[in-house]
């Protein structure tokens, strides 16, 4: 029989592991080294599962972990560009009905953002967290993320829309 804490975990595990993944293969751009993170992350939420006190506040508290765990690996440095292959984006599931050029557009636009940026972006978009949410997770004013978020967007939306119209003119 199982105790509650193997219980615990294995309910977070399940109910998280999927988004968290995603969250750390747009931050590392790689399978390989998104999967070693979430396995850090998990092992370090296993040996401090003692101090959650709330399981409502545990995806929160996960994706800080895994933000932890990605800036100690790229010492909160921009990560290098890596090219990403047709095959890793199929491993972002079926939420995305891009194609694959356009999900290379978006990367390589997303990369162009300064970390702080990006990663506010996904946080949002990607785990669906509020402004407020990703203060709390990032310890940061909820103003700044919200500026962040803005900023990340009207930049995101500007590179795309430059990447756009030389192709357009092209044809």
């Amino acid at each position: 029989m199982m105790d509650n804490k193997q219980q615990t975990f294995e309910k977070l595990v399940h109910a998280y592991s999927a988004e968290l993944y995603r969250f750390a293969f747009w931050q590392c751009k790689s399978k390989e080294l998104a999967e070693d993170m979430l396995q850090e992350c998990f092992a370090r939420a296993w040996k401090a599962l003692h101090k959650l006190a709330d399981e409502k506040a545990a995806r929160a508290w996960l994706y800080t972990i895994l933000r932890r765990e990605i800036a100690r690996h790229f010492g909160r440095n921009k990560i290098d560009s890596i090219s990403l292959d047709e095959q890793d984006f199929d491993l972002l599931g079926a939420h995305y009905d891009c194609r694959v050029p356009d999900d290379i557009n978006l990367r390589q636009a997303l990369d162009k953002l300064p970390l702080d940026y990006s990663e506010a972006l996904m946080l949002q978009v990607l785990g669906g967290y509020s402004c407020e949410e990703i203060a709390v997770i990032s310890n940061t004013k909820t103003g700044t993320i919200m500026t962040r978020v803005f900023r990340a967007r009207q930049k995101l939306r500007q590179l795309l829309t430059n990447e756009i119209k030389p192709a357009a003119k092209s044809q």
